[in-house]
């Protein structure tokens, strides 16, 4: 049970962090949407901005902290590894900065923001500043440094929080009560208000990479091209991985306001509101999250143990136990989840367990992903997730003129599940791990049933309160059914042991 608790308290620490950070990132989506600085249409456009980023977040790490990961971990490499993954991304950061800072006006029309060049070049700083601390925030991570990193990632989000609430809650509106105010000095009631929430963001990433100087001044000028050549015949394919990973995530939003008829204003508004209700999933996303921290290096490190086989499945058990209550606490009481949002965009809640089943299907994915990292079989990773790719792209293309976001939810549901399945079938031939697939499944089912069980209640009587009393009531028993049927494994737990004897 060691492996379990050790990932665990990695979870906690290093997730702990990130769900932190995220959360906080989190309370700027209510203060943005009931901000009545900031448009549906404002928000829509933000949508795409945050849907490009991430792609070229992929680009300019190209898949090397999960190599750092997988070759950290043998003693030959430990004196060279961070200097020479570090330096890697620092010349090819150098590189691509200049390329897009020299073809800023093609990501402007990719994005449809022409019109505001100050938030592509607010980007392209963005992803730079945040790929220099790629390897840093890593080797935090790989040195079990909790205590540092957690404070990073919670001052760098905080930083942002109070410089959007600066420009957005005080300086529009000191502006409109008073249009001489010595606010318009930093301030100019003229341009777009997402500029600034662009310009938060920039702060932030500054912040953080300024805060992490002691391990960049760590960085040696010493370079392994040796093994450097082997990281990147093993990352390469993780590039293409996470570019298909991220068009399966983000680029829903971009293809919405390229494919769904109707004025750029509508299309606009229509990614806000999914953009909006994309984000009730805080609670599955954040633990996934929070997973991933933790469990790339643990997974690393177990390869070398006895039987790691075993612990991959127990992970994997605890995992899905875990995000299926999650799954029923944010559908169930998603009259209360509902006012994260402004009421301009809760006419899409209905995507929101849709989307909440498709992260569930993600975070297995993960999950089961750890059979073509440990195996060296990272090609593998790149026919599943361009077999969801394709999904993507097919589905929206054929359905978001017809049934516009709704589409989306259901592509990125239907991607998800295929690249779940696909990635079980294709690791249990290569690489066997002893999953309880049948009771996993059924786990999912059932949670599932009793979703659609509470919404056949509610509907013979429309009430909140008694919403969520039946809520509470479906969710306490599918907890005491856990508890009931997976006895011997929480009896092994120090405090959960003790409180179910």
């Amino acid at each position: 049970m060691s492996n379990i608790k050790k990932l665990a308290s990695q979870t906690i620490w290093y997730g702990l962090s990130s769900i932190a950070a995220r959360f906080i990132n989190y309370l700027l989506t209510p203060f943005l949407t009931y901000s009545t600085h900031i448009s549906t249409a404002d928000f829509g456009k933000m949508g795409l901005i945050y849907a490009a980023l991430p792609v070229l977040n992929v680009l300019f790490t190209y898949g090397f902290e999960t190599a750092y990961f997988r070759f950290s971990a043998k003693e030959e490499n430990k004196t060279t590894i961070y200097s020479t993954t570090a330096l890697s991304l620092l010349a090819t950061t150098v590189v691509f900065t200049s390329i897009l800072w020299a073809k800023q006006n093609t990501l402007a029309e990719i994005t449809g923001l022409v019109d505001f060049p100050q938030l592509i070049q607010f980007s392209i700083f963005i992803i730079a500043f945040d790929t220099l601390s790629a390897i840093p925030f890593a080797r935090l991570r790989q040195e079990s440094k909790p205590a540092k990193f957690a404070f990073i990632k919670i001052a760098g989000i905080t930083v942002n929080m109070l410089i959007t609430w600066f420009f957005i809650g005080y300086c529009a509106n000191a502006v409109d009560t008073n249009p001489d105010s010595l606010v318009q000095l930093v301030y100019d009631p003229a341009e777009s208000p997402i500029v600034y929430v662009l310009l938060a963001n920039l702060v932030q990433s500054v912040v953080t990479l300024l805060l992490l100087s002691s391990e960049i001044s760590s960085i040696k000028w010493s370079f392994n091209l040796d093994l450097w050549l082997k990281m990147m015949r093993y990352a390469l394919p993780l590039l293409i991985v996470g570019f298909g990973g991220i068009i399966n995530e983000t680029f829903d939003r971009l293809m919405l306001s390229k494919w769904l008829p109707g004025t750029q204003e509508f299309k606009e508004e229509q990614v806000g509101i999914y953009n909006a209700c994309y984000k009730l999933s805080i609670l599955i996303t954040l633990f996934i999250q929070a997973f991933k921290m933790g469990a790339e290096p643990f997974f690393f490190k177990q390869q070398e143990s006895a039987n790691p086989q075993r612990t991959y499945a127990r992970v994997m058990k605890f995992f899905i136990m875990v995000i299926t209550m999650m799954f029923l606490v944010v559908s169930l009481y998603l009259p209360l989840w509902q006012y994260f949002i402004g009421p301009q965009y809760r006419v899409g809640l209905g995507v929101v367990p849709i989307l909440l089943l498709a992260n569930i299907f993600l975070g297995i994915y993960y999950n089961l992903s750890v059979w073509f990292k440990l195996s060296n079989k990272t090609i593998s990773g790149t026919y599943i997730t361009l077999s969801g790719t394709a999904i993507t792209c097919i589905i929206n293309y054929l359905f978001i003129p017809h049934f516009g976001y709704l589409a989306s939810a259901w592509a990125t549901f239907l991607c998800y599940g295929t690249m779940m399945v696909m990635s079980f079938i294709w690791g249990q031939k290569h690489y066997y791990i002893p999953y309880a697939w049948k009771k996993l499944v059924a786990y999912m089912v059932i949670v599932v049933l009793l979703f659609f069980i509470h919404k056949g209640i509610t509907a013979i009587w429309s009430n909140t309160f008694f919403a969520l009393i039946i809520a509470t009531i479906l969710i306490t028993v599918y907890g005491w059914f856990l508890l009931l049927v997976e006895r011997k494994e929480f009896m092994k737990l120090p405090i959960v042991g003790k409180w179910i004897q």
